[in-house]
């Protein structure tokens, strides 16, 4: 099933591009899309679209802060309907839980998970596609970003943001926007925040707001079946890092029962180690092109305990060694 995302993904497209000597008309037609279509934020349109439209418009414009600037620019009202919702929630963190909740509304290809670590939290957040999509998880988090400011004000102070991609030649932009530190060549894609932020009230919350929101969404017609295996590829994308990809997990991090899971994927005619096989190749193409991470830490990314299961796993993926084809891609 073909992974769509509303075209409000794609607001201040044409700004930022006029703004850096783009002709944004002829980049959306290159790309397969329409302006018309894109003037809907509610019309659906193809995510990998999307994303190529992106990573075309970075290099054409010679601009590697391409997506955050869309980001920048960016409102809570642009989640559409799912805003009444998220800005109505008691705190923070049911802002983060609702929009997860939710996110198959707004884009099929992005995964996100709040996972608690002592006093801190991290925001997840990851795109599940095999093709290189640097500007638009960069989008993503921006947006994620902002939504938390909107919401917190003066109160929102990340702890940092990590990118598991190398850094920019000029990371300016990057650090005037976020305004915490910001890490290139992490181990994760998302945001650090003190957990004592996410249960702050929010003192616009309205229940009755928040019930009605609901009430819109839920009469939204037109509703798209979700896809078992792509919301598995999705949870498998966030465990994996942490070791934590197992069908039991993923199972319980989706509401279901092992057995339920397992009969889904088999209707699809599909395994749960298949998928998660399928997740590691992606990763891995990503990660071992990046020079920047060790080999070790690409197997712990990947969910290895050690560099040798790695490497063998690796070998018998590709047809050689993971250094042999870390050259070639150099």
């Amino acid at each position: 099933m073909t992974a769509l995302i509303r075209a409000a993904a794609l607001t201040n497209f044409s700004e930022v591009a006029q703004e850096l000597g783009h002709d944004p008309g002829a980049a959306l037609r290159r790309a397969g899309l329409r302006a018309r279509m894109v003037r809907e934020p509610d019309q659906l349109i193809e995510a990998d679209r999307v994303a190529r439209l992106l990573e075309d418009a970075a290099r054409d414009t010679a601009c590697e802060s391409f997506g955050l600037r869309i980001a920048a620019r960016r409102q809570l009202s642009n989640f559409g309907v799912v805003s009444l919702l998220l800005m109505h929630q008691p705190t923070l963190r049911q802002v983060l839980l609702t929009l997860i909740e939710h996110l198959h509304l707004l884009n099929e290809r992005l995964a996100i998970q709040v996972e608690d670590v002592g006093k801190l939290v991290l925001l997840r957040e990851e795109l599940v596609m095999s093709m290189p999509a640097r500007q638009s998880i960069e989008l993503a988090i921006g947006v994620l970003y902002r939504m938390c400011a909107a919401l917190l004000g003066d109160r929102w102070r990340p702890a940092s943001v990590s990118f598991t991609h190398g850094p920019p030649v000029d990371a300016a932009f990057h650090r005037r926007f976020f305004q915490c530190p910001v890490e290139f060549d992490g181990s994760f894609n998302g945001l650090v925040c003190r957990a004592a932020d996410l249960d702050v009230a929010n003192p616009g919350a309205d229940a009755v707001l928040a019930a009605y929101a609901r009430k819109l969404i839920d009469a939204v017609p037109g509703e798209r079946e979700r896809s078992i295996d792509q919301e598995v590829r999705k949870a498998i994308y966030l465990m994996l890092p942490a070791g934590r990809a197992t069908c039991k997990s993923v199972a319980q991090g989706l509401g279901l029962s092992m057995r339920t899971l397992q009969r889904q994927l088999d209707a699809r005619e599909l395994t749960f180690k298949q998928l998660v096989n399928d997740v590691r190749q992606e990763l891995a193409r990503r990660y071992v092109a990046n020079g920047r991470h060790s080999l070790g830490e690409v197997a712990a990314m990947l969910g290895y305990s050690t560099h040798s299961a790695f490497t063998r796993w690796f070998g018998a993926q590709f047809g050689c060694s993971p250094e042999a084809w870390r050259a070639t891609a150099r």
